[in-house]
């Protein structure tokens, strides 16, 4: 699989949501070397707490499939997923996840909690990380330098802009 190719189909959906002034985190899902899902966060335009990449991704494909159940699918996210959409990972019975950045606040995979690979589940998720690391995590950082930079004036903004951001 083109692990790489898919990841910048999730990074131009991470661009979508930076357009929108939503932080920049885009998801796609595959099946059978097709994409018949797609998301970039958008909690903010519809302001909603669930609509973040992944879900939205996963609500697009299974309505493609008319089935709730992913099996054998594999979702592309630019960033590591929350405990939310890891969580449904499990219920929609994605086969495998791979992800671009970390993100050591929030992670439910690897950095914070291990939700997908929990074995009293029914169901466990396959992961690949680090896939484009440095583009998903770039993109991330920039916007919020950029979001930063619109706080903060002068001396205090060229701090924050060389300082080696974590994601938020």
């Amino acid at each position: 699989m083109d692990h790489a190719g898919y990841m910048r189909d999730a990074l131009a959906e991470a661009g979508k949501a930076y357009a929108l002034g939503e932080v920049p985190v885009g998801a796609v899902v595959i099946m059978d070397g097709e994409i018949i899902g797609r998301g970039h966060n958008l909690r903010e335009t519809l302001k909603d707490s669930s609509a973040h990449a992944e879900i939205l991704a996963l609500r697009e494909a299974a309505g493609h499939l008319g089935d709730w159940r992913l099996n054998g699918a594999t979702i592309y996210s630019t960033l590591e997923p929350c405990p939310m959409c890891a969580g449904a990972l499990v219920q929609f019975r994605v086969k495998t996840l791979v992800y671009g950045a970390s993100d050591p606040k929030a992670g439910a995979v690897d950095s914070v909690i291990d939700v997908v690979r929990q074995p009293r589940f029914n169901h466990q998720v396959v992961v690949v990380s680090g896939v484009l690391e440095e583009e998903c995590r770039a993109i991330i950082r920039r916007f919020f330098i950029e979001l930063r930079g619109k706080k903060v004036s002068g001396e205090m903004a060229e701090l924050v802009e060389g300082a080696r951001l974590e994601i938020e």
